[in-house]
């Protein structure tokens, strides 16, 4: 039933107690909303509420109203098959009605009012609503401050929604609103930026902040406008032009907008210490409009390169952000966030690949120009450019700035380091280079390198050696020259690559870094740090000379005091551990120290992030770090405790999972030792219940578990069924679950089949039919190694899975497709090997009412014989198997031949040459598997891992232990009796 008018007072009262602190009260209110949602009118009456002058007050109500407004959009805008959604009718008077109540005077409510608009115009615009626009201008032209500023919240939200759509027609639609409102919005933006720095000026004659008051929320509100106009610049030209790297046609709005643009910023950055002393609030305006203006900037460049590298944009800009990094004011050094857009754009244009020589193909546009020609042309006056404004005094003053100033840690950093380690770490390490100044300006520098690694080489060893003759390793006081060294010794390590053809670490190691060590004061776990980051990152230059001294002081490093010394000494012990040039010889002797160093450390972290890295590093030790016996009854209690204190976070659980995956397949054949740790742990992995991100790691785990037991425990025979219940919920790790069931024939044989039948029955039948053909080629295998097993069993149990196989093999679809042909290769594979082994059940499985029925479905003509159509497959197929599947055809054609079937005489050359060629010819290939079996069956008696019992099983395979000879004489004599009659033969 539809809500009307008189149902305003109802709704207005189910907010109102929605919004009440009392659960009695608010609880049922809350109910009864969510019951009107879907009600006709329901929108139509919160849209009352929220526009009501009398209710103008009443803000609360009217922005939950606006809220669920919102939500309703989302939900019902759209007609979808489970809801009615909005009428046609109540859309046209919502759409109204909004662009009716444009002036609204609280910002969190125009703001949400804003956002449904622009998910509505999504949705509408411009099929049914292409007046959006229009009415937007028209209001526009007539609108106070407030009004104006409210469009233009509502301009932006709606371009930024329209600028996502991806379809062409969209794309088009989206440049034809740029082209009629890029020129309004742009003079409108240099008008207010005129009346912004009027107001600036008087307010800055004027300190009094009672007088300056009077003027300030107009001001403001112009101000507020002003950077809407600049987003939207920014989306029209981003979003409505096409890419210059793709068009080679200038985007002449990019030339004309981003001197003015900085322009702007010269203007207003004067106002940043005064207003930071007597007016916060338009102070913390300034700091937003140059960062915004500055990412319109850096947009502009990396959507439109070619059009930003003109000689009228390009040297302002790059001058202006150079002349800033290298030579800021002194109250601009605190103003991080404009000195990272600063070095995002020397960064983004020391590296775009666009200003350097084009390796693009050649494509011809209609005059016969190559567009890579045309790139070419354009690549190489702007490199031209890029050159001149980079000489190479220029050069190596950045690279002096960024180390001496930017890489130099701060009385703030230290306090921050003091009073959290751990989080000092993280924020350091592994912060997003464009989040923070420091790692921003460690980023342009090694872009800076890279692109003058022959001029910066020998400054940097230059500041190195300055750094550390000028703090001597015995220093104890934290003073420039520690810091310095600090900073250095981070210039060294960010570009080892480089650095290394004039820096010798065998040298710099034995004479200063190892030295470093040796002082233990507090103040030097800066140092510290920064030589364990430093073997790390120089891991391809440490040889074998040095290899066993970089280790000991790793270990030495992580016993320090500072937990983030020890963070930074794990991390750098990874890749030590993980480099191809890692020596067990070296470490064997240090493994012990090195675990419980490690245990210590993952009980001592506190955030998820220094767990995780702690953990990765358990992780590469089990894996790389050689002999675990000795240690894994700790390992065992470690993982036993971890995962107990884990309950809750998945996140930190599925690094667990990866790591006891690894911790088995280190344990090998002994792995049982851990079982009462682990089984109960995967078990609940692979428990449908539980978190869905654990079960691609649970069932990894499970996995490596039955490849590295040596026999079959009770408990992991009875996990099975889980197989099935995770397979009925989805496929997404059917290959998984396709090598676990092999996992579990071969490991649990009779007894596994015997416990499970069914279970594996309904999971195949499950699969088969109900996936593509990569999920199929997955299954097929494992039906294989079924029937290869239990010959006489399994086909009964699979029946209704055999039958979909034979309507594969027989009308799989086009035998173009690779995958298809592999498909019906394997499929045919598998029922040539029960025709061999099982004969009697393929006799009956073909004449099966059920298959007819199925095979008429699929279309197969209900003329054709079965058994004929088979041979067919087999015949074709018969190159596109592998060896051991090629004899099971030869064999099966050779059962075909003692069947004495009269219309297999058309047939019988290619039979012939066939079992000629597949039986007498192949012997090679067979004997050549056999011996390689036989060599491998006393190899390794003492490990039975699963490719050893796959080797075996190959082995011992009735396939390919039948006579070729026996089957050789056994068509020839057939082939007389049954044959030769019809030749008029006696």
């Amino acid at each position: 039933m539809a809500l009307t008018a008189s149902d305003l007072p109802t709704m207005y009262t189910l907010l109102a107690n929605s919004l009440s602190g009392d659960q009695s009260v608010r609880k049922p209110a809350e109910s009864a909303l969510a019951q009107s949602e879907s009600r006709p009118g329901f929108c139509s009456c919160l849209m009352e509420i929220i526009s009501s002058r009398d209710l103008a007050s009443q803000v609360d109500v009217r922005l939950l109203a606006s809220v669920y407004f919102k939500n309703s959009i989302n939900r019902y805008w759209r007609n979808r098959r489970d809801s009615s959604g909005i009428s046609v009718e109540e859309k046209i008077h919502l759409r109204q009605k909004l662009l009716s109540h444009l002036r609204e005077e609280n910002y969190q409510i125009a703001l949400t009012l804003a956002v449904l608009i622009s998910k509505i115009a999504r949705i509408d615009y411009p099929k049914d609503w292409p007046e959006l626009f229009s009415v937007l201008a028209q209001q526009l032209q007539s609108a106070d401050i407030l009004t104006s500023h409210r469009i233009f919240m509502i301009l932006f939200r709606t371009l930024k929604e329209l600028s996502s759509k991806r379809l062409t027609s969209d794309q088009k639609n989206f440049a034809e609103i740029s082209s009629h409102f890029f020129d309004y919005i742009w003079h409108l933006w240099q008008s207010d930026l005129q009346t912004i720095l009027h107001g600036f000026s008087l307010i800055t004659q004027n300190v009094s902040p009672n007088a300056s008051e009077l003027c300030h929320d107009d001001l403001y509100l112009t101000c507020e406008r002003w950077l809407l106009c600049a987003k939207i610049t920014r989306q029209l030209i981003i979003s409505g032009f096409p890419s210059d790297t793709k068009s080679i046609q200038e985007v002449r709005p990019v030339k004309d907008v981003s001197p003015v643009l900085l322009n702007a910023i010269h203007s207003i950055l004067p106002y940043y210490s005064p207003f930071q002393e007597h007016n916060p609030k338009l102070w913390e305006f300034l700091k937003r409009a140059c960062t915004k203006l500055m990412k319109v900037l850096v947009a502009f460049q990396s959507r439109h390169p070619y059009s930003f590298g003109d000689k009228s944009v390009l040297p302002l800009v790059m001058d202006f952000c150079l002349n800033k990094i290298t030579d800021p004011k002194p109250e601009i050094i605190s103003f991080e966030q404009f000195l990272i857009q600063c070095m995002k754009l020397v960064k983004s244009v020391m590296e775009c690949k666009e200003y350097k020589p084009s390796l693009t193909g050649r494509v011809m546009d209609e005059s016969g120009v190559t567009l890579e020609l045309m790139k070419k042309n354009v690549s190489s006056v702007v490199a031209g450019v890029v050159t001149s404004l980079l000489p190479s005094d220029r050069v190596v003053l950045l690279c002096n700035v960024l180390i001496r100033r930017y890489f130099v840690l701060t009385a703030t950093d230290l306090d921050a380091w003091y009073q959290n380690p751990e989080s000092f770490h993280h924020e350091q390490d592994s912060v997003l280079w464009s989040e923070k100044l420091r790692p921003c300006a460690e980023a342009l520098y090694i872009v800076l390198f890279e692109n003058h690694s022959q001029l910066l080489g020998p400054v940097v060893v230059s500041i190195l050696q300055e750094a550390m003759n000028g703090c001597p390793t015995s220093v104890t006081e934290i003073t420039s020259g520690l810091l310095l060294k600090d900073a250095a010794y981070g210039a060294a390590a960010y570009v080892y690559y480089e650095l290394s053809n004039y820096l010798s670490f065998k040298e710099w190691f034995n004479g200063a870094l190892s030295l470093e060590l040796t002082n233990d004061h507090p103040n030097m776990r800066i140092i510290r740090r920064k030589v364990a980051l430093i073997l790390g990152q120089w891991v391809s230059e440490i040889k074998d000379d040095t290899r066993r001294s970089v280790y000991c002081a790793l270990i030495q490093l992580l016993q320090d005091p500072d937990l983030c010394v020890r963070l930074a000494a794990s991390r750098s012990l990874c890749f030590l551990i993980e480099d191809a040039n890692f020596s067990e010889k070296d470490f064997s002797d240090l493994l012990p120290i090195c675990w419980d160093l490690c245990f210590k450390l993952v009980e001592e972290v506190q955030e998820f992030d220094s767990k995780v890295q702690v953990l990765n590093s358990i992780s590469v030790l089990l894996t790389h770090g050689g002999e675990i016996i000795p240690y894994a009854s700790k390992l065992v209690q470690f993982f036993q405790k971890a995962w107990e204190e884990s309950s809750g976070e998945s996140l930190l659980q599925i690094q667990l999972l990866a790591a006891l995956k690894n911790f088995v397949i280190a344990l090998g054949y002994q792995s049982p030792v851990c079982y009462n740790m682990l089984l109960p742990i995967l078990r609940s992995g692979i428990d449908v219940n539980s978190p869905d991100e654990l079960l691609e790691d649970s069932m990894l785990l499970w996995e490596a578990t039955l490849s590295h037991a040596p026999s079959m425990a009770p408990q992991l025979l009875g996990f099975f069924p889980c197989l099935l219940e995770i397979l009925e919920r989805s496929f997404d790790h059917l290959k998984v679950a396709a090598n676990i069931t092999e996992a579990y024939i071969f490991l649990g044989a009779s007894d596994f089949l015997s416990l499970h039948a069914s279970s594996v029955a309904k999971l195949l039948d499950l699969v088969v039919g109900n996936v593509n053909d990569r999920g199929l080629l997955s299954i097929l295998p494992v039906i294989e190694i079924l029937i290869q097993c239990f010959p006489v069993e399994v086909p009964q149990l699979i029946s209704s899975t055999l039958e979909k196989l034979i309507v594969i093999c027989l009308t799989g679809g086009d035998d173009r497709d690779p995958s298809k042909t592999a498909v019906k290769a394997s499929t045919a594979a598998i029922l040539a090997r029960i025709l061999v082994m099982n004969t009697n059940y393929l006799a009956q499985i073909t004449s099966e009412q059920s298959l007819l029925l199925l095979l008429q479905k699929a279309g197969f003509p209900n003329d054709e014989n079965i058994l004929l159509c088979l041979i067919d497959t087999w015949l074709d197929k018969v190159d596109n198997v592998t060896s051991i599947q090629r004899k099971a055809f030869g064999l099966a054609l050779s059962v075909i031949l003692t069947l004495r079937l009269p219309q297999v005489l058309d047939k019988l050359d290619q039979i012939l040459s066939v079992c000629t060629s597949v039986i007498i010819g192949g012997s090679e290939d067979f004997a050549e598997e056999e011996s390689s079996s036989i060599n491998m069956s006393p190899s390794r008696p003492h490990v039975p891992s699963k490719e050893f019992r796959k080797r075996q099983m190959k082995f011992s395979d009735p396939i390919n232990q039948l006579s070729l000879e026996n089957s050789k004489e056994k068509i020839y004599r057939v082939m007389l009796k049954s044959f030769l009659p019809c030749f008029g033969g006696t």
